[in-house]
């Protein structure tokens, strides 16, 4: 009898985290999730892991990994649009924890690459190679424990992953980061917390990237300095993530699902085809019109406004998401 296929990467992490708290009733689960969310949200960077022991890290997991996998899978996504034809040839993953971006490189590139998920918290390295090792092309990452800060040294790799960790960081310490990162890889993707601080640390890296000599592959359609006045706006995303019976009862909420809001860039020293166009806010439908705010290439931040006279393009309008390239690529052709 042949073995059953792989279930695809997100399908086994989440097949992974069942269960991962079996045994811990649901309120001491709750009582640390909530904890450890303050210790992240507080505006003081730590030079200490957070997460101590496995329960913190299982609790933790359990909650935050599938937004952020979603997040970095979408920061990905639209990276590998811009970027065709190519994949990494080996992963680096920085401050990855139990490992949520490993698992979304393996969702969106076929196949298996050396994986290195570095992190300072030896019990969310130990939960990632314990979470991994059900997944083929995960069951060889190599997980080392590693003080992320202004002494760290990177060694050479396709992809740099930086996903929620700059919040953890001093200035220094994030600006000697990133240009480790522009040092080691070919490309660069970095994620942040979708809210006016985690935005201003991403620009700070895009910053730093473009020095570099990297190009933006996304989410901007350009290299350019970004249009927004700071202060101002700022700009962010949105993926939709399932939620588990531990969301749900932390939160307070019954719908199935929440929005993990997110900032992200992507660059390369590869040549790119970013988007000639960005959604930038969710698309406004009305009725026979759909409103869609764009950041575009001059660089400028504009509205169109696409109405049933355009015929394929206005049914394109009314598929449009929130972060996806305008005009779709079907429309380009």
């Amino acid at each position: 009898m042949n073995a059953p296929a792989p279930l695809p990467a997100a399908d086994s992490l989440r097949a992974a985290l069942d269960g991962l708290l079996d045994g811990v009733p649901s309120r001491q689960a709750a009582s640390a999730v909530e904890r450890l969310i303050a210790h992240y949200r507080g505006a003081t960077p730590t030079d200490t892991p957070i997460l101590r022991d496995r329960a913190d890290v299982a609790a933790y997991a359990a909650y935050r990994m599938p937004a952020t996998f979603e997040a970095v899978h979408s920061a990905l996504r639209a990276f590998a649009e811009a970027v065709p034809g190519w994949a990494p040839g080996s992963h680096l993953d920085v401050g990855g924890g139990t490992g949520a971006a490993a698992w979304a490189v393996s969702a969106t590139w076929d196949g298996e690459r050396p994986v290195t998920v570095l992190d300072w918290a030896a019990p969310a390295l130990d939960l990632g190679r314990e979470l991994a090792a059900g997944h083929p092309a995960l069951r060889g990452a190599r997980w080392e424990r590693a003080r992320i800060g202004s002494a760290l040294t990177l060694e050479p790799a396709g992809l740099v992953t930086v996903s929620y960790v700059l919040n953890e960081l001093t200035a220094p310490d994030r600006a000697a980061l990133v240009d480790a990162a522009a040092g080691a890889a070919q490309a660069v993707v970095i994620v942040e917390p979708g809210t006016p601080d985690g935005y201003a640390r991403m620009i700070e890296a895009r910053d730093r990237l473009i020095a570099a000599g990297f190009h933006v592959a996304a989410p901007c359609p350009h290299s350019a300095a970004c249009p927004i006045v700071p202060g101002t706006d700022w700009c962010h995303f949105s993926a939709r993530v399932s939620r588990s019976s531990l969301h749900r009862q932390i939160k307070g909420g019954t719908l199935p699902y929440e929005d993990e809001k997110f900032s992200y860039v992507a660059a390369t020293r590869l040549p790119v085809a970013p988007a000639p166009a960005r959604v930038v806010r969710k698309p406004q439908i009305r009725k026979g019109q759909v409103l869609l705010d764009l950041c575009e290439k001059d660089p400028a931040l504009g509205r169109t406004t696409v109405t049933k006279r355009h015929g394929a393009l206005y049914r394109a309008a009314r598929d449009t998401n929130w972060g996806d390239p305008w005009p779709p690529p079907s429309a380009q052709d």
